[in-house]
């Protein structure tokens, strides 16, 4: 099969989304959780870096997800590629 010009463009702009994506999705799991350490404060009766680890990420995850789906639908109906409802 022939890729034409708007499926590589597609294709490009899907890779590109997920790599940024999975970027944050690194840097929140492994970066922050790393530094996290260092935050030695109570925030809610718990310590901040026990909060980010078992909190804050799972916000960033779901955030990463509904970005993720949005832009992927925006970029289907662009190319006319959407599946019917």
């Amino acid at each position: 099969m022939q890729l034409t010009e708007r499926h590589r463009e597609y294709w490009q702009k899907n890779l590109r989304i997920t790599g940024v994506l999975l970027a944050i999705w690194f840097l929140v799991t492994y970066g922050v959780g790393y530094f996290a350490r260092d935050l030695s404060f109570n925030f809610m009766g718990w310590p901040f870096s026990f909060w980010v680890g078992a909190q804050g990420a799972l916000v960033v995850y779901v955030a990463i997800i509904w970005y993720y789906a949005r832009y992927m639908n925006r970029l289907d109906q662009e190319y006319g590629v959407a599946e019917e409802e």
